[in-house]
C-alpha cells in the first residue's frame, strides 16, 4: 500500500531526448520569429485590428515577458504596411478670429511644400513689394495723383479766399495743412505784427475768424472731400500694384490646390490679408532712433507669424499607416500643447506654437501605450477617453492658474485610429468592472497566456526561435542537447510536464548567458552543459537569503527535526519569493489538544500575521473533526495550532493538510515520522487538493536535509493532482534513484496519515465503529473521552 503512494523516478521530470531532434545544431534548422503559444491572443488582436467601427480598440491582457509588447507591434506594423498613408495636416492663422486658428489637411507629403510655397512667397512679396513702390512708374502714377489734387485744392482755395478776404482773411496751404492768416491793408500780417496786437484786435480776429467758419462751411467740406479722395485714390494705387504683385504669386497657387476647398479658401483670404496690410510689407526706419527700430522689428516679427504655416502632421516619409508606441504618454505629449514665449513680460502665443500628440501622430494608424504609464495621469486618460469618444482631438492646455496674456483655441482635427493598451489581467479587471467608458472604448481583449501545450509543434517552435535568436543577436549554434534542456527548461518554469512557458523573456536571457559561458571557455558551439551553467549561475546570483537560511538550519538556529518521530509536530512547507528566484523554507508545525470547547485556535490568527485564505484553510479542519469523529458526541476540544519561530505573514492553504496530520497525531497521540515534510490543501471530506510551487518545496526541503544529513528515510508527500508539475532538479532525482529520498504523492488525508504514521488510518465497520488500534479508532477515543470529561464538569 505504502509502495503505491510513491512517485515512479520517471514521473519526476519530463525529460526531452535530443536524439528526437532532426537536426545537430540550430544552424541546420529554418530560423524565424513567431509567437509561440498564443493563438487565441493573436486571433482577438487580428480581429480587433481588422474591424474598422468606433470602440473597438483593444486591451492586450498577459505578464510581461509573453510577447505581447512586441507581437501587438509587429501585427500593427503588418496591418499598417498594407493601408494608405493618413493626410498631412497644418494650422494656418484665421484672419476672422485670429484666436482659433484653423486645421488644413493635405495629401500626404504635401503639407510640407504647401508650407514651403507660403514662405517662399512671404519672401519675395518682402523683397519685390518695397521695390515695386519705389518705381519711377509707382512715382509717376502717384504724382500724376497729387497733381489732379493739387488743381483741385487750388480751385478750391481761391473761392475760399474770395470770401475770407472780406472778412480780413487769407488761406494758405503748408505742409500742416491749409492754415488761415489774419490781413492789414490787404497784405498778410507779419508774426512780429501779431505779436503786437492789442486784446481789442485779437477779440476782432476772433470774430471775423467765427464767422468766416460759418460762411465758407460747404468750401470747407469740399476740401475734406477732396483730401479723402486724394487718400482713397492712394490707397487705391498701392493696392492695385499690390494686388498685381500678390496675385502674380497666389494665383497660380490657388489653381494649383482649387481640388481643396480649404486651401482656396485660405489663399483668397490670405492674398486679400496682404493687400489691407501693404504697409507692413514697406521699410521705413530711416528717422526713428535705435529703440524705436527694435521695438518695430518686433511688432513686425509678429505680424508676419500670421503668414507662416504650421506643419503639424509631416507624413512625407511615412510607409504605410503610422505605428506609435510610447512609454511616457503624459497628457501634452498625448494630446498635444499650446507652447507660450515670455516677451516683456508678458506671455504670447499664436497658431506656429501648436504642438501635435502622440494621437495626432498616430492618427490613422495604431497607438500602442501601456496601461500603467497611461493610468498614472489622470488627465491623459481622460483625454485620451474624449477623445476617442467625440473621435475629434481638441489642443486645449491644462489651467494651472498662471495668467496667460493671450490665448487660442485650434480648431479640432477629426481622428481615426485603434488604440493598443497593453497591460496586465488586474488593470483589466480593474478598469472593467469601474470604468464604463473603458467598457465602450475597449470592446477587444487579447489575453497573452503564461503556457502552452508541450507538443511536438511547439517544441520544434521553440528550436527555430533559438535559431532566430542565434541569428539577431550574434549567438553561438546551440546544439540540439542545449535546445532538449532549454525544452525542459520551459516545462520547470510552466511548471507542468505537459506545458512550456510562453514568458520567452525568461528564455532569451538563458540563452544570452549560456553563450556568454560557452565564449568564456572558448567553445564554439552551446551544449547542455552552458545551458545547465547558465541556470546555476542565474540561481546562484539570487539565492543569498536561501543560503543564510540554509545556515540558521544547519546550526540549528531555525528547529527542523528531519528524522525520529514527534507528536504533534510536523514540518510543513512554504515558497519565498526573492524576487528572481523563488525557493522553498520547510517550517515546524506544532499541535497541542485539551479538553474544552474553543474549538481550533490559530495562533497566527490571534496576532494578527495571517490572510484570509490561511484562516479559511484552518476553520476548514474543524468541519473535518465534525464529519468524521462528531457524529455521536459533539466536538469537546480545544486544539492550538501554530508555525513555529515565523515571525512574517503568513497566508495560503497549502499547509492545511499538514497542520491537520499534527492534530490527528496529537489527539491520536502516535508520532509523525519527521523526516517526511508535507504540502497540500485539504477539503472538509478529507480529499486533498492541489497545491504550487511543488518543485520548490521539495528541492527546499531536500537542501536541509542535505544540510543535516541524508539518512534515507526523508521525503515529502505531495498532492496526487501535482505530479505532472513535478519537473525537479537532477540532484534531487539523483538521490531518490539512490533511496535518499522519496516523493509520495496522496488522495486523502487517510493515505497521508499511515505513511506519516507506519499505521493504518482505519475505515468505518458497519456498527460505525473505526477498526481498534487504527488512527482513526485512537483519535475518535480520544475525542469521546473529552466529551465525557466535559460533560462531568458541567
Amino acid at each position: 500500500m505504502l509502495k503505491d503512494r510513491i512517485v515512479p523516478v520517471e514521473k519526476l521530470k519530463n525529460r526531452y531526448n535530443p536524439s528526437d531532434f532532426n537536426f545537430n545544431t540550430t544552424k541546420d534548422i529554418n530560423s524565424y520569429k513567431e509567437v509561440i503559444g498564443q493563438n487565441r491572443a493573436m486571433k482577438a488582436l487580428k480581429f480587433g485590428l481588422s474591424i474598422k467601427r468606433k470602440g473597438y480598440n483593444i486591451y492586450v491582457s498577459g505578464l510581461t515577458g509573453t510577447g505581447r509588447n512586441s507581437y501587438s507591434y509587429s501585427i500593427a506594423k503588418e496591418f499598417a504596411n498594407k493601408e494608405e498613408r493618413p493626410k498631412d495636416w497644418c494650422y494656418v492663422y484665421n484672419f476672422d478670429k485670429k484666436e482659433n486658428p484653423k486645421a488644413i489637411q493635405l495629401e500626404a507629403g504635401k503639407g510640407f511644400k504647401f508650407t514651403k510655397e507660403i514662405e517662399s512667397i512671404i519672401s519675395k512679396l518682402k523683397g519685390d513689394i518695397p521695390k515695386l513702390f519705389e518705381s519711377k512708374e509707382f512715382e509717376d502714377k502717384k504724382n500724376v495723383i497729387y497733381k489732379q489734387y493739387d488743381n483741385k485744392m487750388e480751385k478750391i482755395i481761391s473761392e475760399l479766399n474770395e470770401i475770407s478776404v472780406d472778412h480780413g482773411f487769407m488761406f494758405k496751404r503748408s505742409e500742416k495743412g491749409l492754415v488761415s492768416i489774419p490781413l492789414k491793408d490787404g497784405k498778410p500780417m507779419t508774426e512780429n505784427q501779431l505779436e503786437n496786437l492789442t486784446e481789442e484786435e485779437i477779440d476782432d480776429l476772433r470774430k471775423r475768424s467765427g464767422e468766416i467758419s460759418a460762411d465758407t462751411v460747404e468750401i470747407i467740406n469740399k476740401i475734406k472731400d477732396l483730401e479723402e479722395q486724394l487718400k482713397n485714390r492712394l490707397k487705391q494705387l498701392k493696392e492695385k500694384v499690390a494686388f498685381n504683385a500678390v496675385d502674380y504669386y497666389i494665383d497660380p497657387l490657388i489653381d494649383k490646390y482649387k481640388r481643396n476647398v480649404d486651401i482656396e479658401k485660405y489663399l483668397n483670404e490670405l492674398e486679400d490679408d496682404i493687400i489691407k496690410n501693404i504697409d507692413k510689407f514697406l521699410q521705413q526706419e530711416d528717422e526713428e532712433n535705435i529703440t524705436e527700430i527694435v521695438k518695430k522689428k518686433i511688432e513686425t516679427n509678429d505680424f508676419f507669424n500670421r503668414y507662416k504655416v504650421n506643419l503639424f502632421i509631416d507624413n512625407k516619409n511615412l510607409q504605410g499607416s503610422p505605428v506609435i508606441k510610447d512609454s511616457n504618454p503624459n497628457y501634452y505629449n498625448l494630446l498635444g500643447k499650446i507652447e507660450y514665449f515670455n516677451e516683456m513680460g508678458i506671455l504670447k502665443t499664436d497658431h506656429t506654437r501648436i504642438k501635435p500628440g502622440l494621437i495626432h501622430e498616430a492618427n490613422g494608424g495604431y497607438l500602442i501605450i501601456q496601461a500603467k504609464d497611461i493610468l498614472k495621469s489622470g488627465a491623459a486618460w481622460e483625454g485620451l477617453k474624449r477623445a476617442l469618444t467625440s473621435q475629434e482631438a481638441r489642443i486645449e492646455n491644462i489651467s494651472k492658474g498662471s495668467v496667460v496674456a493671450e490665448s487660442i483655441k485650434p480648431e479640432s482635427i477629426p481622428i481615426k485610429l485603434k488604440v493598443i493598451i497593453v497591460g496586465d489581467y488586474y488593470t483589466y479587471q480593474l478598469l472593467y468592472s469601474h470604468d464604463e467608458d473603458f467598457r465602450k472604448l475597449f470592446k477587444i481583449r487579447a489575453d497573452f497566456d503564461v503556457e502552452m501545450k508541450r507538443n511536438e509543434e511547439n517544441v520544434r517552435k521553440i528550436a527555430s526561435f533559438i535559431a532566430y535568436q542565434c541569428k539577431e543577436e550574434n549567438l553561438k549554434e546551440f546544439d540540439k542537447t542545449a535546445v532538449a534542456r532549454v525544452v525542459e527548461y520551459s516545462s520547470r518554469l510552466a511548471e507542468d510536464q505537459k506545458k512550456l512557458t510562453s514568458r520567452f523573456n525568461e528564455i532569451v536571457e538563458i540563452l544570452y548567458e549560456a553563450d556568454a559561458w560557452a565564449d568564456y571557455d572558448g567553445e564554439d558551439i552551446v551544449t547542455e552543459k552552458y545551458i545547465d551553467m547558465a541556470i546555476y549561475e542565474k540561481i546562484n546570483r539570487n539565492n543569498k537569503y536561501e543560503e543564510k537560511l540554509q545556515e540558521l538550519f544547519k546550526n540549528e538556529t531555525l528547529i527542523i527535526d528531519t528524522y525520529g518521530s514527534k507528536i504533534g509536530e510536523i514540518n510543513g512547507l512554504a515558497v519565498m519569493d526573492a524576487g528572481q528566484y523563488s525557493f522553498g523554507k520547510p517550517n515546524k508545525i506544532t499541535v497541542t489538544t485539551f479538553v474544552g470547547k474553543d474549538g481550533i485556535i490559530n495562533i497566527e490568527r490571534e496576532v494578527e500575521q495571517s490572510g484570509s485564505i490561511y484562516d479559511k484553510g484552518v476553520m476548514i479542519l474543524s468541519g473535518y473533526l465534525g464529519s468524521m469523529y462528531a457524529k455521536k458526541n459533539p466536538l469537546s476540544l480545544t486544539a492550538s495550532i501554530t508555525f513555529e519561530q515565523s515571525y512574517d505573514g503568513i497566508d495560503g492553504d497549502s499547509a492545511s493538510s499538514t497542520e491537520l496530520y499534527a492534530l490527528l497525531s496529537s489527539l491520536s497521540e502516535i508520532p509523525i515520522k519527521q523526516g517526511i515534510a508535507v504540502t497540500g490543501s485539504v477539503s472538509q471530506k478529507g480529499m486533498i487538493q492541489p497545491i504550487g510551487g511543488v518543485n520548490e518545496k521539495i528541492e527546499g526541503y531536500y537542501k536541509v536535509c542535505k544540510e543535516k544529513g541524508l539518512k534515507g528515510g526523508e521525503g515529502v508527500i505531495i498532492p496526487h493532482q501535482n505530479i505532472d508539475n513535478l519537473m525537479l532538479s537532477d540532484e534531487v532525482i539523483n538521490a531518490i534513484e539512490d533511496g535518499k529520498f522519496t516523493i509520495y504523492a496522496v488522495e486523502t488525508i487517510d493515505q497521508g496519515i499511515e505513511i506519516l504514521t507506519g499505521i493504518p488510518a482505519g475505515e468505518l465497520n458497519e456498527k460505525g465503529e473505526y477498526p481498534m488500534g487504527s488512527v482513526n479508532y485512537l483519535v475518535q477515543k480520544k475525542l469521546d473521552s473529552y466529551a465525557d470529561l466535559n460533560k462531568d464538569y458541567e
